[in-house]
């Protein structure tokens, strides 16, 4: 084989590969993509919960490059913290592990049938479900048959003179040539931007026998300070909290390399002791059969070991690299609200987990716009600065909303299940009802500016109204939960009683004309109340709406 032939049938089998890797993890993605948005809101102050979450995710989409990207944009949102990120972080790379596994598998020679196996699910059942799991075996398939053109393409290297002279430098033998090693595989997965492309490339070079055992290792290690290339670029023009994450990655990863470093021949002796078949066994093809589920284990045994090892001094990676990179006084930033990160780093599962999060601070915000709209109208003395607050707020929820109506129709824009699609405009749905809920009452807050100074409703119209108030913000609460757990959402009964409400603001209409009639309230004073009527039964209209979002974004997949 020349070097032409060599050089496009590596580069084909590396194409296939990356293509089967997506391909796979696209079909997982829209498999488990409500798993990964219930992962990732589950997640809380528990650093070992922290640690599963990284690992669940990371298996799921094949890319721990993709969950510490992501987890940069939430550290940057303000929905995870420093110490989650860590955390989050850890579990990424113990679960980046299971790519070694796949690939070490061996199953090139049943590729051709895993990629017919997935074309099955599609010919004979129109469920989305198992025409992704079918998307998932396609892919699984062309990452065998990818690994295998690039096998093919690397078994000549092992007898070319030249070639193994080239790479002399590199054979481990001693410190610097292991040093090379690990520069060179940090390098490569720098330029390349994927640690799993990396880890194939090495495995078939070792199992080719191309380059030795110990040197592949070295490669090996020196690939996971190079994964961290992906946080860092993502963290830029990020805050310092995100910055500080990026950093953590980095810094663990090559702690943990210069760790193992110093103690590498035992190293290999712990991992040549969990897997009994000889790393230097060699087939009658002159491949090493054996090599592929050594590296395997070593990646797993490093990975998870500098986890353990870190995982009790998170709290000292916290303060080293808020003394790294120190919070100037100019440039403190205020609690994230209004900016969330970019879709395109993440993906539509975590991307529908932040919007969901930004929807539970617009609905606190309309609550609190509520219970301040409530002691402004029921206080004796007329208060201008609870109006101020009100109507700042009510420009607060007009940004969210903006903001979650741009970044959920940009990762519509992605590839995801139709449920998935089906649950971004429920969000979409939802956010346009809090704005309009938010709207009415920062109308109903101004009303109060038609009365005189320090006058108010009197006698049974305030009593009334604010008995229908209080009856209308119970309502919305009673949606509102909903939104946060979606057992309490009890449709029956918030259509019984938002008909309820519809019948009271009938009734209240009926007896404001009768006190009309009767002259009892100056012309200004019956049309206030008539409009603030109108706005809470407005409220009330919106808040049905909203639980009918509410509802569709949480029905059940089938």
């Amino acid at each position: 084989m020349n070097a032409f032939t060599i050089i496009y049938t590596l580069l084909g089998g590396l194409g296939i590969f990356f293509f089967g890797m997506k391909f796979m993890s696209d079909g997982l993605q829209a498999v488990a993509g409500d798993v990964i948005r219930k992962i990732i809101n589950s997640l809380n102050s528990n650093r070992f919960l922290a640690v599963g979450v990284g690992l669940l995710v990371t298996c799921i989409i094949q890319s721990s490059s993709v969950t510490t990207v992501m987890t940069v944009g939430f550290v940057n949102a303000g929905l995870m913290t420093l110490k989650q990120a860590i955390g989050v972080i850890f579990g990424a790379n113990i679960g980046t592990t299971i790519t070694g596994w796949i690939i070490s598998l061996k199953l090139d020679k049943h590729a051709l049938l895993l990629v017919g196996m997935g074309f099955i699910p599609g010919l004979f059942s129109k469920a989305e479900k198992w025409q992704h799991l079918g998307r998932t075996l396609v892919g699984l398939g062309f990452v065998f048959i990818g690994l295998h053109f690039m096998g093919q393409a690397l078994a000549p290297l092992r007898d070319n003179a030249a070639f193994i002279e080239s790479i002399s430098y590199f054979t481990g033998n001693y410190f610097g040539s292991y040093f090379a090693s690990i520069l060179m595989g940090c390098l490569l997965t720098m330029i390349v931007q994927s640690s799993a492309a990396m880890l194939g490339i090495t495995m078939a070079l070792a199992t080719a026998g191309v380059i030795p055992y110990h040197t592949a290792i070295a490669l090996l290690l020196g690939e996971n300070i190079g994964s961290t290339i992906s946080a860092m670029l993502a963290s830029i023009g990020t805050n310092v909290n995100a910055k500080r994450a990026a950093q953590v990655h980095a810094i663990f990863n090559i702690l943990s390399v210069l760790a193992v470093s110093l103690i590498l021949p035992y190293f290999i002796y712990v991992v040549d002791a969990f897997i009994p078949m000889d790393p230097a066994f060699r087939d009658a093809d002159g491949t090493y059969p054996n090599v592929s589920h050594h590296l395997a284990m070593a990646h797993t045994l490093f990975n998870v070991g500098a986890a353990l090892l870190f995982l009790p001094f998170i709290d000292f990676l916290v303060k080293l690299v808020t003394k790294l990179t120190p919070e100037k006084e100019n440039e403190r930033e205020v609690p994230h609200l209004l900016v969330l990160g970019d879709p395109s780093n993440m993906l539509p599962a975590a991307s529908m987990a932040q919007a969901e999060s930004e929807l539970r601070k617009m609905k606190d915000i309309v609550e609190r716009m509520y219970k301040l709209n409530r002691d402004f109208w029921s206080a004796a003395e007329y208060d201008p600065k609870k109006l101020a607050k009100v109507i700042d707020y009510e420009r607060i929820t007009d940004n969210i909303h903006k903001e979650i109506t741009v970044f959920l129709c940009y990762v519509m824009e992605k590839p995801m299940s139709h449920h998935q699609s089906e649950q971004i405009q429920s969000m979409i749905k939802i956010a346009d009802e809090l704005e309009s809920v938010a709207d009415y009452i920062e109308r109903l807050a101004n009303y109060r500016d038609r009365f005189k100074k320090d006058e108010t409703l009197i006698g049974d119209s305030r009593t009334e109204f604010f008995q229908f108030f209080d009856e209308v913000w119970n309502f919305f609460e009673m949606v509102g939960n909903g939104l946060e757990d979606s057992d309490v959402l009890d449709m029956q009964r918030i259509e019984s009683k938002s008909n309820e409400l519809q019948l009271w603001a009938d009734s209240m209409r009926e007896k404001h004309l009768d006190r009309i009639s009767k002259g009892t309230y100056p012309p200004v004073t019956a049309l206030t109340y008539s409009d603030m009527v109108v706005a809470l039964r407005k409220i009330r209209a919106h808040s049905f709406l909203m639980a009918g979002a509410i509802e569709n974004f949480h029905s059940k997949h089938e």
